[in-house]
């Protein structure tokens, strides 16, 4: 998806962005808001502009993807079947222009183009576990925080929120740093010094096997401590060097993989307030879990501007995978109508139980075999109802039929939850300026593999044209 370039902004243009975004989100706030599941409770599709109804009214999934969301098929040319209004075609062209791009600065062939479950950029011992999207995560992040230690002298890196320790094993093991990782679940934390136990013994064996390929560089295995952050408090564990790293002379680089809600805002504060953190690496998401206030906003700039609320709707929204639903929408699957059943499912539950609204539906499997009478029968029975409860199988029929009115309106929704996320990380951007400090947005992982795959990357001294040797990708 097209974009703007956070890197090609000056300051005064970075909070002009903000503006704009500003406006913009509270102009669509209705479709930002609205929840897909209150599509026939709440006529949302009678919210739409007339002009809007007439221009969506009856596209195919496909057609939705190409003149929507902009992402045609291979070899497929955008062919409008009549004049879309102008300001739908406004709504189109602000949502490229205004969300930044996720689309990496460097090409280069896929990493699984031979084989689409493994890497061909890391060595087996680094696979083994590791699913193919977070074997391209942890690569990519892992190589960047390597470069960038590497520019500003840190001497150790802090991950946080570590899980089973795969980034932190690839930056220990594989590209030997000293790495210290955080994670709260301790659960988590014997799975992973577990598998750096397997991982050390495959890397010996290896050796073992192919005496030619010689390891000289240091091998340090991760040190992996049981913590939680707390995202309102400094954490000192966080700050403590390693055994082997002088106190006087650590330099911290932290970095998070996905570090969830606070816990990204407190890799900021950190960064911030301390002055052994000499660099930052952060990759967020689940924006809905961040503290409101506290989490956003950060900075003085976004936090002055009318129209910068975000509530809890738009923020989940933003974690959606705008690069998957468009592939999704060009192979029409039967697996589309979800969201149809389930808006169908809350006109029953209101009128048995008009107080109920929007439950906890659990997953309904194989949803795309079953009739509508069917699925609403097994959701009623997964939030507490009678199944057998009579039905208006007229009613649900006709909901049915609207099938790709629902998608087109969780589409328009999907177009604009770029400019969420473009918000809420410029606010940082902006928050780490204002304090002096030198903040760039990288693309960084292929979005359709990782859609959160903006990395913040943060220093306090000027690095100057060199963010750009750490967007690219290394033959």
């Amino acid at each position: 998806m097209p974009g703007v370039s956070a890197r090609g902004l000056s300051h005064e243009a970075r909070r002009q962005l903000a503006v704009n975004l500003t406006r913009v989100v509270t102009l669509y706030r209705s479709i930002l808001d609205a929840y897909i599941i209150e599509f026939f409770t709440d006529n949302l599709w009678g919210t739409l502009p007339c002009s809007w109804q007439e221009a969506l009214d009856g596209l195919n999934p496909p057609q939705l993807a190409t003149l929507l969301l902009g992402m045609p098929g291979e070899g497929e040319v955008a062919r409008y079947r009549s004049v879309w209004p102008l300001t739908l075609l406004a709504l189109k062209s602000t949502a490229y222009a205004l969300a930044f791009t996720r689309t990496p600065g460097f090409q280069t062939p896929s990493e699984f183009l031979e084989n689409p479950s493994q890497s061909s950029r890391l060595t087996a011992p680094f696979r083994k576990h590791v699913r193919p999207k977070k074997q391209h995560e942890i690569r990519r992040l892992g190589e960047l925080v390597k470069k960038l230690s590497d520019l500003t002298g840190c001497t150790q890196v802090v991950d946080v929120g570590s899980g089973q320790g795969h980034l932190s094993r690839f930056m220990s093991l594989g590209l030997g740093l000293m790495v210290k990782s955080i994670e709260g679940d301790q659960r988590l934390v014997e799975r992973a010094q577990r598998l750096d136990q397997e991982l050390l013994q495959a890397l010996q064996k290896e050796e073992k096997r192919n005496p030619q390929v010689v390891h000289t560089g240091p091998r340090h295995r991760p040190h992996h401590v049981v913590r939680w952050v707390d995202p309102t408090a400094l954490c000192e564990e966080l700050l403590l060097p390693l055994e082997n790293s002088p106190q006087s002379e650590a330099r911290l680089l932290l970095t998070g993989l996905h570090a969830c809600g606070d816990l990204s805002v407190a890799l900021l504060r950190h960064f911030s307030c301390c002055p052994e953190v000499a660099a930052l690496a952060s990759v967020g998401c689940c924006y809905m879990k961040l503290s409101d206030p506290g989490g956003y906003p950060l900075s003085q700039w976004v936090a002055g501007l009318p129209g910068r609320e975000l509530p809890y709707r738009l923020r989940e929204g933003a974690c959606h995978a705008l690069e998957e639903y468009a592939e999704r929408l060009q192979k029409a699957g039967p697996g589309l109508r979800t969201h149809c059943y389930r808006a169908a499912l809350e006109t029953v539950i209101r009128r048995a139980r008009p107080e109920l609204r929007r439950p906890g539906v659990q997953g309904i499997p194989r949803v795309h075999e079953l009739k509508i009478e069917e699925y609403v029968q097994r959701g009623l029975q997964r939030v507490g109802l009678d199944p057998h409860l009579p039905l208006n199988l007229a009613a649900l029929r006709a909901h049915q039929a609207q099938e790709n009115r629902v998608v087109a309106f969780f589409s328009l929704a999907l177009l604009l939850a770029p400019l969420v996320e473009t918000l809420i990380l410029l606010d940082r951007l902006l928050y780490l300026q204002e304090q002096g400090f030198h903040a760039e947005l990288l693309p960084i992982f292929s979005p359709e593999l990782s859609p959160r795959n903006l990395v913040l990357v943060a220093t306090k001294r000027p690095l100057g044209e060199t963010f750009s040797v750490l967007e690219t990708e290394d033959s």
